[in-house]
């Protein structure tokens, strides 16, 4: 922001001093301060800082004015000093200044005396990426609803994959395992009350690359090829994302961030190993190996495996391999590649579901032997970033994926056993450039994009018949290919959003729009009683602008407001299309569908204790709904979402110095999914597979190199799939709440489940040696959920799971 006077200037310079203080700082930092065990605890800052420099070789100066009334956070673990300090004056305001080892801490700028806080400054550096590196100053200020889970919480969850991660994060509701999706490979989850059968309505990203085999014509993840061995982070936005990251996302965007090349040669292996007394042994195994030369070329290799079997007795195997090469380069001081390299392979078992008899007999169980998922995929990204200057950046992201999934799932009476493989190929480029520039009082950032994305897909499907639960080749089951599919879709869009910063406020007006274009074809095969199939082909053509508006008021660096505005679209996906939609059979067709969705809400961090609390509304005019594999999609009609999340964690030693190192945090969401169109006895009906409440608690205590940890998590009743839904599609006004005998139907009662951990660190002496030990589901609660597609039934929780730990760097 430019201003006249003198006097503005000065301020404007004071306030971005940390900024260059910050660069300055890691410049003139001597090698000397290396990480080193610091231990101090909540106390006055000004007692915290003379700690120190008792502990560390940095000398801190200061006049006791400047911190009078201040307290600092405990500072715990292997740090560098810098990284301590930074610690303890987290929320204080206070700027820092280093010469040769010697820090001055400087006031916090206060704001021109006759105006307000500005945020808009002459020499502010362009965003350009809105996910990034998630770090906490980006989290702090997203004007929407978004939570961030570190790599630290997933190794204390003792995580086996990323579905137990997401179930702490608020609104976000994770379907156990079950069906067709009933494996490790898949992703079950579910936003704000949508569907969570795989995952459809969220754009899931790794590293900012699509992870669906088809983001618009398959983007459902009955294999998400995303290993929590692998990650750094979590970053899921809740909301505010469509101008950004295009359809598909009425539920916001999840993106995967794996490990990032460290600047220093860095080495680990860990491994975490679990069972229960009903099934085998798993384990997911991990090792990261960096660094970046003196060239500046850096290069990173991840592995993550998961092999072993579940907690059913059989027909419950894993073997899973995931694999990642990144390299970094930056050439020059605005020149920045990086060029990626992807490799998934996994296989697993699917027990199937139980009818009721079945699961009262022996909930663990599998009467399934032939039931299985494999799948694999291959994938290259390459991104470009050049820092033209400080207000101008460009980035070009390009990408390529190679994915096959194939399933062989015997039909409901075990007498056929159908194989359907399906290979999928996708590329995409999306260019951007952003600039920020001063109008009077604001200081903006436009950014436009352009995405091009092409995307093919095959599909088959063959059977042979099952004789004493062996396939074997029959008259009417040879396994001769009777489906036979190909299509494919083509998509261009184009964005552009202005961030304004003025006064306090920050709003985001943006627009979108999408052209997509996806054909579908059956081709002449025989069918299952030899019959020709007559060729069908069916295509759509999808012209939608998706307009955005976000606001932010800034009450001060701790507390902020939000509210914002967004339109989602959801195109016709090609098992969509193969029922009806377009083309030269329009029987049943479906019809895209649309969303507008709301949040206002709040957000504080003041470093001892902090929150979120969002309020959201969805307004779909007529909702694509999964209701079995007999009916397949529909076209619901009108529906709503709506509720509230809420999530706090509080630093007790701000309480009592005795507390140093015990943490809480809990959420809660409230979800309230129904129907809303004009079918009598069906109006104002829960949409299936979600619950109305679902609530979380956690404490952590870290005492010397010791680490515990007590989580809860708690879910109301669900309603299952199929109630009120005849054969066709068409609503019947009957809703069952009774299970079914066939399990398929009725209420899925809730639960409340409770995990504990302890940990301990033997620090560098020991090679970085981390142990851990825990047990999920400690009081053994029995709980399930149930499933209509082919593997229709009921399908058992987790039950109590015993974990140990390890991990070693160098």
């Amino acid at each position: 922001m430019k201003n006249s006077s003198a006097k503005n200037n000065k301020t404007t310079t004071g306030r971005w001093l940390p900024l260059a203080l910050a660069i300055a700082v890691s410049a003139a930092l001597p090698q000397a301060f290396a990480a080193e065990a610091i231990h101090i605890q909540a106390q006055p800052l000004g007692a915290a800082l003379s700690q120190l420099g008792q502990q560390t070789s940095l000398q801190v100066f200061f006049s006791p004015e400047l911190v009078a009334g201040m307290q600092a956070p405990a500072v715990d673990g292997n740090l560098s000093p810098e990284d301590a300090l930074r610690q303890l004056l987290q929320g204080s305001g206070l700027q820092y200044q280093i010469d040769q080892g010697s820090v001055t801490l400087l006031p916090a700028p206060s704001a021109a005396a006759d105006g307000p806080l500005e945020l808009g400054v002459t020499d502010i550096k362009v965003v350009g990426n809105w996910l990034g590196d998630a770090d906490e100053e980006k989290v702090q200020n997203h004007p929407g609803a978004r939570t961030v889970i570190r790599r630290e919480a997933m190794v204390e969850q003792g995580a086996m994959n990323v579905g137990d991660v997401l179930r702490r994060v608020p609104g976000v509701q994770v379907q156990e395992a079950n069906g067709t999706g009933g494996s490790d490979i898949s992703l079950n989850v579910g936003v704000r009350g949508l569907t969570s059968r795989l995952s459809p309505r969220s754009t899931v990203l790794i590293d900012g690359i699509p992870a669906a085999f088809a983001p618009y014509g398959q983007p459902q993840l009955s294999m998400a090829p995303i290993s929590s061995g692998n990650l750094d982070s979590i970053d899921v936005v809740r909301g505010a994302g469509s101008v950004r990251y295009g359809p598909q996302n009425v539920g916001g965007v999840i993106n995967f961030v794996t490990r990032a090349i460290p600047e220093k040669a860095t080495g680990e292996i860990g491994s975490t190993l679990e069972t229960s007394q009903h099934g085998g042994w798993k384990h997911i195994d991990t090792a990261f190996l960096g660094g970046t030369a003196d060239n500046g070329i850096g290069m990173a290799l991840l592995y993550s495996g998961v092999n072993g079997n579940g907690y059913r007795e059989r027909n419950n195997g894993n073997d899973i391999d995931d694999v990642i090469l990144k390299t970094h380069w930056a050439p020059t001081d605005v020149d920045d590649f990086s060029l990626n390299f992807h490799y998934y392979d996994a296989s697993a078992d699917m027990p199937g579901g139980l009818t009721q008899a079945q699961y009262d007999a022996d909930p663990f169980q599998s009467d399934r032997n032939n039931d299985n998922f494999t799948g694999r995929r291959k994938d290259v990204s390459f991104k470009w970033a050049r820092q033209i200057d400080d207000r101008t950046q460009a980035e070009v992201l390009t990408y390529y994926t190679d994915s096959f999934r194939g399933s062989n799932i015997a039909a409901r009476d075990q007498k056929t056993l159908g194989s359907f493989p399906r290979s999928y190929y996708t590329i995409g480029i999306e260019p951007r450039v952003s600039r920020v520039f001063d109008v009077g009082p604001s200081t903006q950032e436009v950014s436009v994009g352009y995405r091009y994305l092409r995307e093919a897909m095959h599909e088959q499907a063959s059977r042979l018949a099952l004789v004493n639960n062996v396939p074997t080749v029959t008259p009417t089951s040879d396994g001769h290919v009777y489906q036979d599919r190909t299509g494919g879709t083509e998509a261009n869009s184009v964005y552009i959003d202005n961030k304004i910063d003025i006064g306090k406020w920050t709003i985001t007006p943006g627009i979108r729009f999408e052209h997509i274009s996806t054909d579908w074809h059956e081709r002449a095969v025989l069918d299952t009683a030899g019959r020709r199939v007559t060729a069908k082909d069916r295509s759509i053509e999808s012209n939608e602008p998706l307009p955005a508006l976000s606001v932010m008021y800034h009450l001060s660096d701790a507390w902020k407001v939000f509210a914002n505005f967004e339109t989602s679209f959801g195109s016709l996906q090609y098992f969509q299309l193969g029922q009806g939609g377009a083309g030269n059979d329009t029987a049943n067709g479906l019809e895209p569908e649309k969303a507008k969705t709301y949040e206002i809400g709040t957000r504080y961090n003041d470093g001892a204790w902090g929150g979120e609390l969002t309020a959201f509304y969805i307004d779909f005019d007529d909702e694509l709904q999964y209701i079995s594999n007999d009916v397949g999609w529909t076209n619901l009609g009108a529906t709503k979402h709506q509720g509230i999340e809420a999530s706090v964690h509080y630093d007790l030693a701000a309480l009592d110095p005795r507390l140093d190192g015990l943490t809480a945090n809990a959420g809660y969401t409230y979800t309230r999914a129904t129907y809303e169109g004009e079918i009598p006895g069906f109006k104002g009906r829960d949409l299936p597979f979600y619950s109305r409440q679902v609530a979380t608690v956690g404490l952590r205590y870290d005492i010397n190199r010791w680490t515990y940890n007590i989580d809860g998590f708690a879910q109301s009743k669900q309603r299952s799939p199929g109630t009120g839904v005849n054969a066709d599609g068409s609503f019947n006004g009957n809703y069952i709440t009774e299970g079914s005998a066939d399990g398929q139907y009725g209420n899925i009662p809730g639960y409340v489940t409770w995990n504990v951990r302890g940990g301990y660190d033997f620090g560098s002496q020991f090679s970085n040696l981390k142990v851990g030990a825990g047990v999920k589901n400690i009081f053994d609660k029995q709980y399930f959920t149930r499933s209509s597609d082919n593997n229709a039934g009921m399908y058992v929780g987790t039950p109590r799971t015993f974990f140990v730990q390890a991990s070693v760097g160098f």
